[in-house]
């Protein structure tokens, strides 16, 4: 490499950063009045380097020292004492430098381990509970996984979007467990910066979660209030409450059967539509809302319900609207993450269950559907460049088992056996297969 040329700015930097002047401190060489001169010019920057033998070991404080280089093996606390003289932040150095010429390793393990145990013979307990402040990178990267995986399901990139999300949730242990992860986070930011592992800020937008978690607590304010309204209600069930004004109407007209009827048939509408907007229908948590509801009213005709049987189901009604509106909730917000893409929800659920059941993808939400995100990618590619593949199921799933394989297995490292490979191919296959024969066109 050719050498600067002088007037060049690597020359005035190389100049600028030459040692230019030094200073000798010894107990025994000069007065007390230089050597302290010789420190205040050292912090000062008006000297470069400064040498010393058995000195400014204790009390010396110049942040502007980031470099230190022993020539000895010094012992015990001594040793401690001089590492931290460049422990202080400075501009922009994060961290200082000790250079070793005496292999000190031995001794600072010697001592480290000493120090530690004085401390811990002092503290007690108290050590354990102080421990719990810090964390290795690892126990910060796991935290950081622990919140994706909580946050997965919501846009956390727009906090207008995000606020709708939660807004429709109505279930106060889940709202809780969001606003938990989102406290961590703020918690993990702190620990973070105070460790400097600075890396870690990265894997998340900790500016942005402290957003959501405000807009997570209004929420969370908002259903703890109606709760409280709720429970302090001198009410005997909850309906007497919802048909307060109703009641009040019944006495008033004399009509209560035809009133109680009109609402009766109004609850059930409701209820059947929002049954039927689900687009997912093998889902079990559906069945079984379906099957309640079929089971509320089969073999029942509504001109022939009682007025005492109408007002117990309008209340059996409401909670299975409610639970159904919910579970619809919850689709939707998967289905956002597939871009709207109905399949891969349906897919994305049936191996959750299989994992709750079999455990036999023991992988988080997210990887899942890095994974499906991907095969997604690969099948609508196969149905784009090729329409006839659908009409041979076989083929199509011939040509999707190693797509499977490689976006679960090489690239997620989500470990499948034979018979989890055959489900997953087959759900995928099953799914384009559906929507072909009933003339959707989406991909």
């Amino acid at each position: 490499m050719a050498a600067a040329k002088p007037g060049t700015y690597a020359a005035r930097v190389k100049l600028d950063n030459k040692v230019k002047s030094a200073a000798l401190i010894l107990h025994d060489i000069g007065t007390k009045e230089e050597r302290k001169d010789w420190v205040e010019d050292f912090k000062a920057g008006k000297i470069d380097l400064l040498f010393v033998y058995n000195m400014l070991l204790t009390g010396f404080d110049a942040k502007r020292l980031k470099k230190l280089y022993l020539g000895r093996v010094i012992r015990k606390h001594n040793l401690l004492q001089a590492l931290t003289r460049v422990n202080r932040t400075y501009k922009d150095f994060r961290y200082g430098y000790v250079v070793d010429f005496a292999n000190i390793s031995k001794e600072f393990e010697e001592t480290n381990q000493r120090y530690l145990k004085e401390l811990n013979d002092e503290l007690g307990d108290e050590m354990e509970h102080y421990s719990k402040l810090f964390k290795s990178r690892e126990e910060i990267q796991q935290e950081i996984e622990q919140i994706k995986d909580v946050l997965f399901r919501f846009d956390i990139e727009n906090a207008e979007v995000f606020a709708d999300q939660i807004n429709q949730i109505q279930d106060r242990h889940t709202i809780l467990a969001l606003k938990k992860a989102l406290e961590n986070a703020r918690s993990l930011y702190n620990l973070i910066r105070l460790q400097g592992e600075y890396g870690a800020l990265d894997e998340l937008d900790f500016a942005k979660l402290n957003i959501l978690y405000r807009e997570t607590c209004n929420h969370l304010d908002m259903l703890n209030l109606k709760e409280s309204i709720e429970q302090g209600a001198d009410t005997t069930n909850l309906l007497n409450v919802a048909l307060e004004d109703v009641i009040f109407k019944f006495i008033k007209i004399g009509e209560e059967e035809l009133v109680l009827a009109d609402q009766l048939k109004n609850t059930l509408r409701q209820t059947r539509e929002a049954l039927a907007s689900n687009f997912d229908q093998q889902d079990p948590q559906f069945i079984s809302l379906k099957e309640e509801l079929e089971r509320l009213f089969k073999k029942k005709n509504l001109s022939e319900v009682t007025q005492d049987e109408m007002v117990a189901n309008i209340g059996a009604l409401e909670k299975i609207h409610v639970r159904v509106k919910e579970l619809n909730r919850q689709n939707n917000q998967l289905r956002q993450k597939y871009l709207g893409d109905a399949k891969y929800t349906r897919i994305h659920k049936r191996l959750q269950e299989r994992q709750n059941s079999n455990n036999d993808i023991n992988e988080s939400e997210r990887k899942i559907f890095a994974a499906l995100t991907g095969v997604k990618q690969d099948a609508d590619e196969q149905a784009l460049n090729n329409h006839q593949i659908l009409l041979n199921e076989n083929y199509f799933e011939r040509q999707m088992m190693p797509r499977v394989i490689a976006r679960f297995m090489d690239e997620q490292q989500i470990q499948l056996n034979p018979d989890t490979s055959d489900y997953i191919n087959h759900l995928v296959v099953t799914e384009y297969l559906n929507e072909y024969n009933s003339g959707a066109r989406s991909w």
